[in-house]
């Protein structure tokens, strides 16, 4: 009876062991903890949208990114770690990378005989790791509805540089030069002309009031940062309803770089000041986020136009 005990025993710390031994052999690394504020020191993550069947038989692909870093946007130049291939779609990717989720920053539109090539974008972490993302278009589930009405009608709004500036829509709808001059550290003065075009029913009362579009700036491109204030032009945002059901949207578009037009057809001013000389592209965006069907969450409805500004010392 002993000697069987004795044996129990022994085969009781031999499985003992072996359960240890692989625990102790594979030693991984602390878990990265799943939290809503995430240190310093992650990669940017590229990230395919969707995709965009137009009518002249083109594909648009959409693509945004997500920063998950909480203490600052975080910048990585065109060049070896952050391109596009092929090579003809490269260069307006953005290099400026805000904290979050940034939803359908641009877009790369592909010819039709190019609409089963994958459009790669690489972003390279600082650790060498290749972090890449294909625009593809064989996926039927993430094709994009946007450029038909949305259930409450919203379409992308119409956007355009200066007064009177021709205007269009799309996720990468224009890009043009900024005409005037810019220094360091002097304010300059953006303008943008906005119409929304979509289709809602005239006899729903939610739709008795015109709703507004709105307009944000961002730096898209650039060798340093941009300040954006508020133009005399634009009135200070109302105080905001808590109890509201429109109160969260409220708070999301408060920011110096916002202006509601007041209608569906404007004028939006901003005042823009650069901290280095150089080549910047900043990204304005049109939307018709005052719709209940028209949000980044659902992929609709806002417009990229893209402003091309040279800053002097």
């Amino acid at each position: 009876m002993k000697q069987i005990h004795r044996i129990i025993i022994g085969l009781t710390m031999a499985l003992t062991v072996l359960a240890v031994l692989p625990a102790q052999a594979q030693q991984p690394s602390p878990p990265l903890l799943l939290t809503l504020s995430s240190p310093n020191g992650f990669p940017i993550i590229p990230v395919m949208e969707g995709w965009t069947a137009n009518e002249d038989d083109t594909v648009s692909y959409s693509f945004g990114t997500i920063n998950r870093n909480t203490e600052g946007a975080v910048d990585i130049p065109l060049g070896e770690r952050n391109y596009i291939e092929p090579a003809r779609f490269n260069g307006m990717q953005p290099t400026h990378f805000e904290p979050g989720h940034s939803v359908g920053v641009f877009s790369v539109t592909v010819p039709a005989n190019m609409t089963d090539v994958d459009i790669w974008w690489h972003l390279i972490s600082e650790d060498g790791v290749d972090l890449k993302v294909p625009g593809r278009s064989t996926t039927a589930p993430y094709e994009l509805d946007f450029i038909l009405p949305r259930p409450q009608g919203s379409l992308q709004p119409l956007a355009g540089f200066g007064v009177n500036g021709e205007r269009s829509f799309g996720l990468l709808a224009r890009v043009e030069d900024y005409s005037g001059s810019v220094a360091v550290d002097e304010p300059a003065t953006l303008t943008v002309n906005v119409l929304d075009r979509s289709e809602r029913d005239p006899t729903d009362p939610r739709f008795e009031e015109p709703l507004d579009v709105g307009v944000n700036w961002y730096l898209h491109q650039g060798p340093g940062s941009v300040e954006f204030t508020r133009h005399e032009s634009t009135p200070e945002p109302e105080a905001i309803d808590e109890d509201s059901p429109q109160a969260r949207f409220q708070r999301r578009n408060r920011g110096p770089n916002r202006v509601n037009v007041g209608g569906p057809e404007g004028i939006a001013n901003i005042i823009a000041t650069f901290s280095a000389p150089g080549e910047y592209i900043l990204r304005t965006r049109a939307d018709t986020f005052s719709g209940s069907d028209s949000s980044e969450g659902d992929q609709c409805c806002w417009t990229n136009v893209f402003q091309r500004v040279t800053v002097s010392p």
